[in-house]
């Protein structure tokens, strides 16, 4: 594990010593105990990604397994292109629910490596946890501590789009999977606590260096049976910072809610 970071202040490759990543010119990094290296460049701000409250609300709202149908998609669409010891990226990934699928998927295909990175301290704690084979850094996907073509497949769910660095890091032929909401994704909830809900603009599928190779569309209706579950729902996404107190407190009355669930799961090759 670890084998493919390099280090983010000098770009060497990082070697494991007891505990720790070194590298040649002596720059250390530490693995927690909770079994990440944090892998941001040094003099960062603090307090990086997704907050104590959001990691929570996401992890116990999956875990109820509402997405269920989106993860076992996902695995299936890199399992249409992985090839034999494959090594995988989860780009943005959170607490690990999706990486999961992936490493199953992996032991599944014979073996392999799999990489986690999220800018998110709390959310890389749950995701060490929950996925014991996969090597997680705390890290930014806009620099990526990896050398040029170590990947196979790097896979984005909703998660910050650097086209660059996913090209610079896939192999040549490698595949790019990412998970996009439609347009009507949660309509059900935006009704609920909008006085005019509106839908997602459609997003553009073109992506330089990269041929599209395949569009899924994945939709399933939710009903979800209680309020902590509306709530965690709804704090897990971006409509939870940019809402009214007042228009949040709606949610409160509801112990029942209908909601879509409308995704676009894209593959692209590298060219």
């Amino acid at each position: 594990m670890y084998e493919k970071f390099i280090c983010p202040v000098c770009g060497y490759p990082l070697l494991m010593e007891n505990s720790s990543l070194k590298c040649g010119k002596g720059h250390c990094f530490d693995i927690s105990s909770s079994g990440y290296v944090n892998l941001l460049n040094k003099g960062g701000k603090k307090g990086h990604g997704d907050d104590k409250k959001m990691v929570r609300a996401r992890r116990d709202f999956l875990s109820r397994g509402y997405y269920e149908h989106l993860k076992e998609a996902l695995k299936k669409a890199v399992g249409g292109v992985i090839c034999k010891n494959a090594a995988i990226l989860d780009s943005g990934c959170g607490e690990g629910y999706y990486t999961s699928g992936f490493e199953a998927l992996l032991k599944e295909n014979g073996g392999g490596e799999i990489y986690g990175i999220d800018v998110s301290k709390e959310a890389l704690k749950p995701a060490a946890k929950l996925c014991g084979n996969v090597s997680f850094a705390v890290a930014s996907a806009y620099c990526l501590p990896f050398e040029k073509e170590t990947f196979d497949i790097i896979i984005s769910v909703f998660a910050p789009l650097a086209a660059d660095e996913f090209h610079r890091t896939l192999k040549c032929g490698g595949f790019f999977i990412t998970a996009i909401p439609l347009e009507k994704h949660l309509y059900g909830l935006k009704k609920a606590v909008y006085e005019n809900p509106y839908l997602n603009k459609p997003e553009n599928t073109d992506l330089k260096g990269f041929k599209l190779i395949n569009g899924i569309e994945i939709k399933k209706e939710l009903t979800l049976k209680n309020a902590e579950d509306i709530k965690n729902l709804f704090m897990m996404t971006p409509y939870y910072y940019k809402t009214s107190a007042e228009d949040q407190k709606k949610l409160e009355k509801l112990n029942e809610l209908i909601t879509e669930s409308e995704f676009l799961i894209i593959v692209y090759k590298k060219i």
